[in-house]
């Protein structure tokens, strides 16, 4: 099981600065350690001029797949699900996000994939878009069993109710909650920095 405080979620509602928050707390931590190991993708926008059109995959050392698009008009990507108005490529999401979640498992013999240690992984988002990948969920819940600290984004539950595979982290022992409003974004950034610091102190 994951050792407490482990993991650290990051929930608020869209537009309010996760994302914009999970980045701000990355390059504190590569400042106060540069020998830090990290692992894993954050969500960015695609736009054109005004408009969103898009959202994008973006590994921490900077490589970038297409997630959703509202201008996907190849017959493949009549196939694809939909989120709102937006077409999501399940296959160019997972050719890029789970390889950055596999890691050596600290079993002894047992490997995942033989990498160097990792000493923390960041995950933005686990939300409905990168859900529809059926093998997404289950690298996300091993690296939640590892004992390597992890720094996620869920979106707020919809209509009372959350993701099944949101709830599932949500619920995990271990689990520490930060819900980010426009009030509290400063003061959650030094939070969540601090608190990441200590576990990977212990880590």
């Amino acid at each position: 099981m994951a050792a407490p405080g482990k993991c650290f979620l990051v929930t608020g509602p869209p537009g309010v600065g996760k994302t914009t928050l999970i980045i701000r707390v990355l390059e504190a931590l590569k400042q106060s350690n540069s020998s830090l190991k990290i692992q894993g993708f954050y969500t960015r926008e695609v736009r054109e001029g005004a408009e969103r059109v898009g959202f994008e995959v973006v590994t921490i050392d900077g490589r970038r797949v297409p997630l959703a698009s509202t201008n996907a008009s190849s017959w493949e990507s009549q196939r694809w699900p939909n989120v709102g108005r937006y077409k999501v490529d399940v296959s160019s999401f997972e050719s890029l996000a789970l390889p950055e979640l596999q890691f050596e498992c600290r079993l002894g013999f047992i490997y995942d994939q033989v990498k160097e240690d990792t000493d923390l992984f960041i995950i933005d988002e686990v939300g409905k878009m990168e859900l529809f990948s059926s093998l997404f969920l289950p690298a996300v819940l091993r690296v939640l069993e590892s004992n390597i600290p992890l720094l996620a984004s869920v979106p707020v539950p919809k209509f009372g109710r959350d993701i099944p595979g949101v709830a599932r982290l949500k619920n995990h022992p271990g689990a520490v909650i930060h819900t980010l409003n426009t009030n509290n974004r400063d003061a959650m950034r030094e939070q969540i920095f601090s608190e990441l610091v200590d576990s990977l102190r212990n880590h």
